[in-house]
């Protein structure tokens, strides 16, 4: 059963300043065209060209940039909005304008006041979809269903690979059946070659620093239990990887979000979050965002470090998808890009299941060895240890080195370029930015219709994901789908033309149950 939803109460609020140089990002949103060409990008935000915008009453041009903002995140829910008279200033328009713009918000339900409170961001009502519903699960092999499913950003696994690294263990394994096969840290063999990757990419590492998990969820909600108790915060990002959050949840933990930008979290929101909310952790996924695609900058990275340190705040780093570069080199992991002090208060959460194969169920935790020390004793509670056989697979594909993951990354980028050029055909009106890396584009509708889309795919053989699960506040970003490019080139067309037709489709069709969602 599905924990309740907790949403965090903390005192948020948006300056003047903050809330002009947004509003002037986003009424500019829209006005680029989406393309398959390498290094362009489409555009992310509301639908309407720079010349609807014009044509509209300033007034209400502001309030649909408002609007806009709270519905994909970028401010949240229950958000503090400043005075009119502050707003005007800052925007260089006159109070009366602004009064406008806030009285039509409030009769819209995006804003709402209370004399000597102030006016604060919210929701229409019937506006927010339960976030924590059910999953749609994933297809079974062999099974009749023939739905193409996009709610899964991951890969399989050639079949002739698996059966050579099996063969090739086979030895290994028979020299270890004599022992009681119980690693609660992890396979040695696979510490030492985690932590030799680790100092390949910059970053100076021990075996004692490295726990095996089975799987970077197993490593995030291990790193949860030891750090949180119920009631306590964590600061996450918005939108962010949704079944994290459902375990924080499901832990009574309360995540509140911070907005993520073209440059990553936005770290002057996360530096007021952390004073005010005094948060226990930050969970933060700085490589490829999940499902934004972002790359946090360096400036971003030193900064949301210092204020954690500062707060008394750990960060759960989840790097799961930081091997899937595509159009920059492969990022530095975090703690090697902070300062030593802030590194102290890293907890780096990896993963195998994104650049090899989410069947084999490997991840790793790197923090410092007294930590690890209490990470494994953690586990014990839950399952003792890991799986050897797993783990030595794992070994054996990683002593073949980071050839099999560049062409990983190769054909990604085939299938990348296969996907915008469907969706710039099929759907002209939706638009997104390419990232720079990662599995998936996070695409604007143009329009909140991300759940009915999702509900309608389903009718028309797709399985896709609605943006409001990728959100902390129920009811945002009703105009995001996240799509993941990791399907064959052919299966991503024929999966935009059955989208483009359940986008333009007006007939009534029947509801899908919700009590099998999915998303991976």
């Amino acid at each position: 059963m599905t924990a309740p939803l907790e949403l965090a109460t903390t005192d948020r609020t948006v300056g003047s300043t903050r809330l002009a140089r947004l509003v002037r990002e986003v009424s500019h949103l829209g006005t680029a065209a989406a393309t398959g060409s390498t290094g362009s990008t489409g555009s992310i935000g509301s639908a309407g060209s720079a010349a609807e915008s014009e044509r509209r009453p300033a007034y209400r041009a502001l309030a649909h940039s408002v609007r806009a903002l709270i519905l994909d995140g970028r401010i949240a829910l229950r958000t503090r909005v400043p005075a009119e008279r502050d707003l005007a200033a800052a925007l260089g328009m006159s109070r009366t304008t602004v009064t406008a713009a806030y009285d039509l918000l409030r009769e819209d339900g995006f804003l709402e006041s209370r004399r000597g409170s102030g006016t604060w961001t919210t929701l229409p009502p019937g506006a927010g979809p339960n976030v924590s519903g059910g999953w749609l699960m994933p297809s079974q092999p062999g099974a009749a269903d023939v739905a193409i499913d996009l709610s899964c950003a991951s890969f399989g696994m050639p079949g002739e690979l698996i059966a050579e690294m099996l063969a090739e263990i086979a030895p290994t394994i028979t020299g270890l059946t004599a022992d009681t096969g119980y690693y609660h840290a992890g396979w040695p063999e696979l510490r030492e070659l985690i932590a030799e990757r680790y100092i390949e990419r910059g970053l100076p590492t021990t075996p004692d620093q490295i726990v095996i998990t089975s799987g970077a969820q197993h490593g995030n909600v291990l790193a949860l239990g030891l750090l949180c108790g119920p009631g306590d915060r964590v600061v996450v990002e918005s939108p962010t990887y949704p079944n994290s959050v459902e375990a924080m949840r499901r832990a009574r933990l309360r995540p509140v979000p911070v907005p993520v930008g073209e440059d990553g979290i936005e770290s002057d929101v996360l530096a007021a979050q952390l004073r005010q909310a005094a948060p226990r952790v930050a969970y933060l996924i700085p490589d490829f965002q999940n499902p934004t695609g972002t790359l946090m900058s360096a400036e971003r990275r030193a900064e949301a470090a210092d204020a954690a340190r500062a707060a008394g705040t750990w960060i759960i780093n989840d790097e799961t998808v930081s091997d899937m570069a595509l159009d920059v080199p492969a990022p530095v992991p975090f703690p090697a890009s902070v300062s030593r002090a802030a590194a102290e208060q890293v907890i780096s959460v990896g993963s195998m299941s994104k650049s090899h194969w989410g069947g084999l169920r490997i991840g790793w935790i790197r923090t410092t060895p007294r930590m690890a020390t209490e990470l494994a004793g953690q586990r014990m509670a839950s399952d003792m240890a890991g799986s050897v056989l797993d783990q030595i697979i794992a070994a054996a594909l990683l002593r073949r080195g980071w050839g099999f993951v560049e062409q990983r990354r190769e054909l990604l980028r085939r299938q990348r370029a296969a996907l915008e050029e469907a969706l710039a055909a099929e759907l002209p009106e939706w638009s997104w930015r390419r990232p720079p890396g990662g599995l998936s584009l996070w695409v604007d509708l143009g329009e909140p219709s991300s759940s009915e889309l999702a509900d309608r795919a389903a009718a028309f053989g797709v399985r896709l994901v609605g943006g409001p699960q990728f959100g902390v506040d129920p009811g945002t970003f009703e105009h995001r789908v996240r799509i993941p490019y990791t399907l064959p080139e052919q299966t991503l067309r024929d999966a935009v033309r059955r989208l483009a037709a359940a986008f333009r489709c007006e007939a009534a069709l029947p509801p899908v149950s919700e009590e099998n969602r999915w998303v991976a």
